[in-house]
């Protein structure tokens, strides 16, 4: 970056909690629906779960339309199961990479997800760091399903930033989808692809000197 950054906007899949994207689609194929895959993806998503990303649907909604597409015989606690296998771990060392810097850095997050997942990360941190709220250790975390927008969109990114009075030029964005990356950068943000096959979000910290 040419211009020292003085906010700093993460994204929370890949990034911070570990996901399995394949992990959900396994899951309903195990209870025999082999087309699941076909209605999710991390790259293209059905209007499905668009819709329930940014808080169009409300859980329930959401259990209904996917009985609608697999079975009527799936319960609420199967749906949110399988829904939520691709979440996996939010490690120790990320956690304290965030407090690092926070230090240093306005921390913002902002997530394309939905209330099921939320429910469930929040779940996860609790379990292994002890901490209730994935929000505390961010000076603003902002989830689509809540604020009714979502990445890649323009003004997703400007949002957030308004909220806290932050300049899109001063800020830096990391993020593991690439058309996230570019659709900040036509934000006027600063965006950097953490590419998961050649690095963690360790690594692109410590690459960037943003510790140093």
């Amino acid at each position: 970056m040419s211009t020292v950054p003085d906010t700093i906007l993460l994204d929370l899949g890949g990034v911070l909690i570990d996901v399995d994207y394949h992990a959900s689609a396994r899951a309903f194929r195990e209870l025999g629906h082999a087309n699941f895959e076909q209605l999710y993806s991390k790259a293209r998503q059905d209007h499905l779960f668009d819709g329930f990303e940014i808080g169009a649907l409300s859980p329930g909604q959401f259990r209904d339309r996917i009985r609608d597409l697999l079975s009527p015989e799936l319960s609420d606690a199967t749906i949110d199961a399988c829904w939520n296998a691709m979440l996996g771990s939010i490690p120790p060392a990320r956690i304290d990479l965030l407090e690092q810097l926070r230090t240093r850095y306005r921390l913002l997050l902002l997530s394309n997800t939905n209330a099921i997942h939320v429910r469930a990360f929040n779940r996860i941190i609790l379990r292994e760091n002890g901490i209730t709220d994935l929000k505390e250790l961010f000076d603003g975390a902002y989830y689509s399903c809540e604020i009714g927008l979502r990445k890649p969109d323009r003004e997703a990114f400007l949002s957030v930033l308004e909220r806290h009075e932050a300049l899109p030029a001063r800020t830096l964005f990391i993020d593991d989808s690439p058309q996230h990356v570019e659709g900040a950068r036509q934000s006027g943000l600063h965006a950097e692809h953490l590419d998961l096959t050649r690095e963690d979000v360790h690594g692109l910290i410590k690459r960037l000197g943003l510790l140093s």
